[in-house]
């Protein structure tokens, strides 16, 4: 069992040893990175926030932050995974059978959300996707639109519309492996270009009806109460990570281009310090916001559901402000790969395209800032 002492001299040894000499190779290729999560199963970070009881290390939504965001800097692919790994290990955590919980606890089982949808989009509380129960057992049938780790993961938690109880949703585990699943097609796109995110579709993929996860029909009451704050903190703890990172690279570079001409560095311009000291602001803002969201989350304050709508809405507006601003600093020098700075641009799209994209927070945030009900 890893212990709340060593979980950050874990990441970093798995981050030295592993993840960041695979970086490279895992966005050139878009290949899953197999080798780094399997260096963070062996340092028991798959296990970070299982209960103690099952073996895991215990810890809460402030600890598996830091590691996220530590993983970021590095490679924001393998951080994603990680991501989505934690949400759906704290839905099985509080619904899940033993035998899952045991095996996620000791680094063997990787999970991930299941949840976006082609029919419902960015409104993931909704899904349109259907469940029939036929001989004793379960039939799902869907279209899932993007699932991180698609075909990588042992299991997605997984949302369809209810068997026959009122409520929007009901969730499942459903085993990656059960026949009547495929993945359609490889992913290729502008970031995260490692972290598998595919369309699954399921045709009469049959599971057990003791694989749903919580009361049928109850599947919106888990999104918003167990998995909404978490996915919310660790998606701006990834960009926390993907800001720090290219605020270094950036500063760095800053620091050694000279400009023969001038006798100077490009960090003796007043007009870059000037950027580099608005990426180095907001990249500081938004830890602040990132640790107050933590603490109301933690002490259980009033604005507690504001602070988690805010905090993935400003992470990753100001994710896509500061790596805008390290293209510019770098120049034409940006756009090698080399420097480091042009991953992170791209990573950091993501944030704000990813359920519930940034549009919707804003929806959800001036309805609670105005005093209205966040859903109709």
């Amino acid at each position: 069992m890893i212990t709340t002492a060593a979980y950050v001299e874990a990441v970093d040894r798995a981050i030295t040893e592993v993840v960041e000499p695979a970086a490279s190779d895992v966005d050139r290729t878009g290949d899953f990175p197999r080798a780094s999560v399997g260096a963070l199963a062996e340092g028991g970070l798959l296990g970070l926030i299982s209960a103690a009881d099952v073996g895991g290390a215990g810890e809460g939504p402030r600890a598996a932050a830091a590691v996220v965001e530590r993983l970021a800097r590095t490679c924001g692919s393998t951080a994603m995974v990680l991501t989505m790994h934690y949400c759906g290990a704290a839905v099985i955590e509080a619904h899940g059978e033993r035998a899952v919980r045991d095996a996620i606890a000791r680094g063997e089982h990787l999970t991930t959300l299941a949840f976006s949808e082609t029919g419902s989009r960015g409104h993931f509380w909704a899904p349109v996707s259907s469940a029939k129960v036929d001989n004793g057992t379960v039939r799902l049938r869907a279209r899932k639109s993007m699932v991180t780790s698609a075909g990588e993961a042992d299991s997605y938690v997984w949302s369809s519309r209810p068997l026959a109880a009122e409520g929007p949703s009901t969730l499942w585990l459903v085993p990656s492996a059960t026949p009547g699943l495929s993945v359609a097609g490889r992913f290729d796109g502008l970031g995260l270009r490692g972290n598998a995110s595919s369309p699954v579709v399921a045709s009469d993929a049959a599971v057990p009806a003791a694989s749903r996860l919580g009361p049928d029909g109850g599947g919106f009451d888990v999104m918003m109460g167990v998995v909404l704050p978490l996915f919310q903190v660790l998606s701006a703890a990834v960009c926390l990570g993907t800001m720090e990172a290219v605020t270094a690279k950036t500063a760095a570079h800053a620091g050694g281009a000279r400009l023969e001409h001038l006798g100077q560095t490009l960090a003796e311009l007043p007009t870059i310090r000037a950027y580099v000291a608005r990426m180095r602001v907001r990249t500081d803002m938004v830890r602040g916001l990132l640790d107050d969201t933590l603490a109301a989350m933690e002490s259980g304050r009033d604005d507690v559901m504001l602070r988690v709508l805010e905090v993935k809405a400003a992470a990753g507006e100001a994710a896509t402000e500061v790596t805008d601003l390290g293209m510019r600093v770098c120049g034409g020098a940006a756009f090698r790969r080399e420097v480091g700075v042009e991953r992170h641009f791209r990573d950091a799209r993501a944030a704000t395209v990813m359920a519930p994209t940034t549009d919707v927070l804003y929806d959800f945030i001036g309805r609670s800032v105005c005093g209205l009900p966040l859903f109709d």
